[in-house]
């Protein structure tokens, strides 16, 4: 088993999620079950975890082939970046199966469905293979707001299809066309990323084919101005969805953008850096100023996600060796900080059933142990030194400052805005005084404590010592940018030996 133990972290949650769908499980045997399989894939993520001796290269590599005539394999395998975003997802999830109650069975397997899709697209090393878990994590998302959403999830769920389908088609368009290519050059089908990186285009197909991929990521992230559908998926999501939205989805967004942009079309990456980063940056100012004017609490946190992804993708434009690993360390750092945000607000709206700002007050007197949670987590969000946050952030800026100094200061000013308005909320929801709405919120059970410790526990750890996660990445971290910059880059003779070897 522990030779596949990849492929057990994929298709476990899959297997047993639809399990969860189709037999009729009661809605607690259903959690009960889905918390089982998350809390085993957990352990095959630790269990990879410590077997991983950081080279660089792909670990726990497998390899099977699928449509050996066209050259699509099963292939999959983690360095040091898909290693924390894989580990992201499988520490995140069983709290989702404590804190999330009365959910129907077919939410509960939803759940696990997602993850397994999730993990195939994080470890997946062959193109096709990649785009078909893509697309299948989206579906339960879909089906999760348009089902048991809030009152305008139906507009929400039109939207976030439209936006993510039209990127789906353009990446599949491009990979078709670079499979087609390779065939053209080397007289072999290949979908792999080894392999890609080493074919020779047209700057007018590399450009067409570059875009085709970044648009379709930049929606996933989202990199302004793709963002729009963010906030109304958000808000109206149910706290599980939008938990797998933020914390992950957007993060596989970034981890994309480094595993197949970054080998394979390094020099237009190096062309658009520039006007990709203004993106970047012109998103973190947008949506900080849009968070602003929020009533909503969840609202309020989806504008900030989106303006925090927009100092991650900025990141990975700079190029630099400082700036692609803190934007990799704050890939877990943001997912375990804004994922429990998201998580408690969920909490506040089940016990309250109100979000709206104005109607809270108060917690803070009444649920203690609550409001200490959801300030660590906010303050982690904020890049606070001493939580993950601000080791991230820290490195994205000095890498930022070294490829544009204007960028980088403007990056670095405007996460003030951030404090701004978290601070402002949490003034409000927590320390004002308490209405008739709030009158007897309670705190969190020693379940959810529990659950949700080990989070609070990781933000401060990495906060304070970086450099066990930071020494895993930066070897992945150093191979990409020599790709891009050219001196790691496949030439086409040893793109096609890499295939034979595989054969």
């Amino acid at each position: 088993m522990f030779e596949n133990v990849l492929s057990t972290m994929i298709f476990l949650p899959i297997v047993v999620g639809l399990a969860a769908m189709l037999i009729p499980f009661s809605s607690t045997t259903a959690r009960r079950i889905g918390l089982l399989a998350s809390l085993v894939v957990l352990y095959f993520g630790i269990r990879v975890y410590l077997g991983f001796s950081g080279s660089g290269q792909l670990e726990f590599a497998e390899t099977r082939a699928l449509l050996e005539s066209v050259g699509i394999s099963y292939r999959i395998g983690v360095d040091g970046i898909s290693l924390f975003v894989l580990l992201t997802g499988a520490a995140l999830i069983p709290i989702v199966f404590v804190v999330v109650k009365d959910r129907p069975r077919a939410f509960y397997g939803s759940l696990l469905v997602t993850q397994g899709a999730m993990a195939g697209a994080i470890c997946a090393a062959d193109l096709v293979l990649f785009y078909a878990f893509w697309e299948i994590m989206l579906i339960p998302i879909f089906f999760m707001i348009g089902i048991y959403g809030g009152p305008e999830r139906r507009a929400a769920t039109v939207k976030i299809m439209l936006y993510t389908v039209s990127g789906s088609l353009l990446m599949l368009a491009a990979i078709i066309y670079l499979g087609v290519a390779f065939h053209g050059q080397y007289g072999v089908w290949s979908f792999e990323t080894a392999g890609l990186a080493g074919l020779e285009l047209s700057d007018k197909a590399a450009a067409l084919a570059f875009f085709a991929f970044m648009i379709a990521f930049a929606i996933k992230i989202p990199i302004f101005p793709l963002h729009t559908w963010l906030p109304d998926a958000y808000t109206e999501a149910p706290a599980a969805a939008t938990f797998l939205l933020s914390a992950i989805m957007a993060k596989i967004g970034i981890y994309a953008v480094i595993r197949f942009i970054m080998p394979v079309f390094g020099p237009e990456l190096v062309r658009y850096a520039m006007p990709l980063a203004w993106a970047a940056v012109i998103g973190l100012i947008y949506c900080g100023i849009a968070a602003i004017g929020q009533k909503d609490m969840k609202r309020l946190l989806a504008f900030s996600s989106a303006s925090h992804m927009g100092i991650l993708a900025l990141g990975l434009f700079c190029l630099n060796i400082q700036a692609l690993t803190g934007s990799i360390y704050q890939i877990m750092a943001h997912a375990t900080s804004t994922g429990l945000l998201f998580l408690l607000i969920g909490i506040i709206e089940d016990r309250l059933q109100t979000r709206e700002i104005s109607d809270l007050g108060g917690i803070a007197r009444q649920a203690p142990v609550f409001a200490c949670f959801f300030a660590v987590a906010l303050l982690a969000s904020v890049g606070l030194p001493g939580t993950s946050g601000f080791i991230g952030e820290f490195l994205i800026i000095m890498g930022a400052i070294k490829f544009d100094t204007t960028l980088g200061v403007l990056a670095a000013t405007t996460l003030i805005i951030g404090v701004c308005y978290m601070l402002w909320m949490f003034q409000r929801v927590f320390f004002e005084k308490s209405n008739d709405k709030t009158h007897g919120f309670t705190d969190l059970s020693i379940c959810e404590t529990l659950a949700l410790l080990p989070a609070i526990l990781l933000i401060l750890f990495m906060g304070v010592f970086p450099q066990p996660f930071i020494a895993r990445i930066t070897p992945a971290a150093q191979s990409h940018i020599a790709t891009v910059q050219g001196s790691g880059q496949l030439t086409g003779h040893v793109a096609l030996d890499h295939i034979q070897q595989q054969k």
